[in-house]
């Protein structure tokens, strides 16, 4: 197979083109801007373009398909060039699909919890030896590539992302790869500059449902009405599966949960985690893997990358970041990590930094959502709500939206007088954002708050 990647440098694209070279393809691709890590993991691969920049002439009769990354516009010149040829062009989704659809599929969609669920199946997988073909989202910590395709593995693993697949294709991503077993986590609207209305977010899950191939399962946290509402609509049209938060008592290195009459002493912490892990628990027995020998393998997971990851430790202090930025996300991270350490002093700072999360239509979701800190802050930056072209957001816009005692800042340093100013005695530092505060180095920040705690 000869696949060319217009704009090769993705953080997703970039993991397929490097699977597909691994599995054999001969691989080419452009980009007008490549950034770390894609240009060392493209280059280390063999498959860096030699020269940025789109290049017509690279488009020629001998490739087998083009592969159309987001960054990509639709009058891409080497777009154009491949329409003119008559080559296949496949956006991300739709040739990860192409290169399972012989193989048991497995997808696990929801506005929050996917890749956690998707890397505690994997970490389950991988320590019962089971060949799996895999895609993730998000950089996993002990994987040098995010994307698995092999000819022989009769599983693929796959986080259902609902957005958009391509310039060309305005499908959600998960639309696209007909499920055996499907797993939903949770509805929470977002991405809002794609999906409008609620009732329109919601209406990609209901289609996500029903791309589920026949005969096929759906499992589904039931804890969600709107997601339990979704699922009695389609009760008799395909097997459904419900989970729920188990039973379960804080333990010093995590969690103890309690299931089928024993006791799983676990790494990982807070409801929302203990959720996800029966949901991926349902999806291993879709692979024979039996609950028991789950639950066993799963003790050593201590959590997906930037999910309630832990930075720094000393003493009575710990300093955590998460990716948490949607309502639901943070009030189910700052809630864990309140009942993880209910006689620390539980400080958390959070970013607004998507587009959703900047719309002041959005804003008000996230009324209550830091209540369970003792002590919160909520900051955003001036300059990147203009860079998106939104309205400009002041701060008692967003004091409004929060509620309750959360202090708004619009100023990196001022994020750092918040932190450097307290006694990090007996207490909790919950960093949480899709971005760094615009410039904070979290592990610096953790030496310099242990530095500050006596011996």
């Amino acid at each position: 197979m000869n696949v060319h990647f217009i704009a090769i440098g993705g953080s997703a694209m970039h993991n397929l083109a490097i699977a597909l070279s691994r599995k054999g393809a001969v691989v080419s691709g452009s980009d007008d801007e490549i950034f770390e890590p894609s240009r060392t993991r493209l280059e280390k691969q063999g498959i860096l373009p030699e020269a940025i920049g789109w290049f017509p002439e690279k488009i020629t009769t001998d490739l087998d398909a083009v592969i159309l990354g987001m960054h990509a516009r639709e009058d891409n010149p080497e777009l154009l060039r491949a329409k003119e040829l008559h080559i296949p062009v496949f956006s991300y989704p739709e040739y990860l699909y192409e290169q399972s659809k012989n193989k048991y599929r497995i997808v696990i969609g929801g506005s929050h919890g996917k890749t956690t669920i998707t890397s505690m199946l994997l970490h389950v997988v991988n320590a019962l030896n089971l060949n799996v073909d895999y895609m993730v989202g998000a950089q996993l910590e002990g994987y040098d590539c995010m994307v698995k395709l092999t000819e022989d593995a009769p599983f693929m693993i796959l986080e259902g992302d609902e957005y958009l697949s391509s310039p060309i294709d305005r499908r959600p991503k998960f639309h696209l790869y007909k499920p055996n077993t499907a797993l939903i986590s949770g509805i929470a609207w977002d991405h809002i500059n794609v999906f409008p209305t609620w009732e329109n977010y919601v209406d990609q899950f209901r289609k996500f449902c029903e791309v589920i191939e026949p005969n096929g399962k759906l499992v589904y946290n039931s804890e969600d009405a709107t997601l339990s509402d979704l699922a009695k609509e389609i009760e008799g049209k395909l097997e459904t599966r419900a989970y729920y938060t188990p039973q379960y008592r804080i333990s010093d290195s995590g969690t103890v949960m309690i299931y089928d009459g024993r006791e799983y002493e676990l790494q990982i912490f807070g409801a929302h985690n203990l959720q996800n892990l029966i949901g991926a628990m349902y999806l291993a027995e879709s692979m024979n893997i039996s609950n028991h020998d789950f639950l066993q393998a799963v003790k050593t997971f201590k959590g997906a990358g930037k999910r309630l990851q832990k930075v720094a430790e000393k003493g009575t202090f710990t300093l955590f970041k998460d990716f948490a930025h949607s309502p639901s996300k943070l009030r189910a991270t700052v809630s864990a990590v309140k009942e993880q350490y209910p006689s620390r002093t539980v400080v958390a700072c959070m970013e607004l930094h998507t587009f959703s999360s900047l719309r002041k239509e959005f804003l008000p979701l996230y009324e209550g959502a830091m209540n369970a800190a003792d002590k919160s802050l909520v900051y955003f930056s001036p300059e990147v709500v203009a860079h998106k072209k939104l309205d400009p957001l002041s701060i008692t816009e967003v004091q409004n939206a929060f509620g309750g005692c959360v202090q708004v800042v619009n100023n990196t340093e001022e994020v750092f007088q918040f932190i450097h100013e307290k006694n990090w005695d007996n207490s909790v530092l919950l960093m949480m954002s899709s971005g760094n505060f615009d410039g904070i180095d979290y592990d610096r920040l953790g030496e310099d708050l242990l530095s500050g705690l006596p011996e």
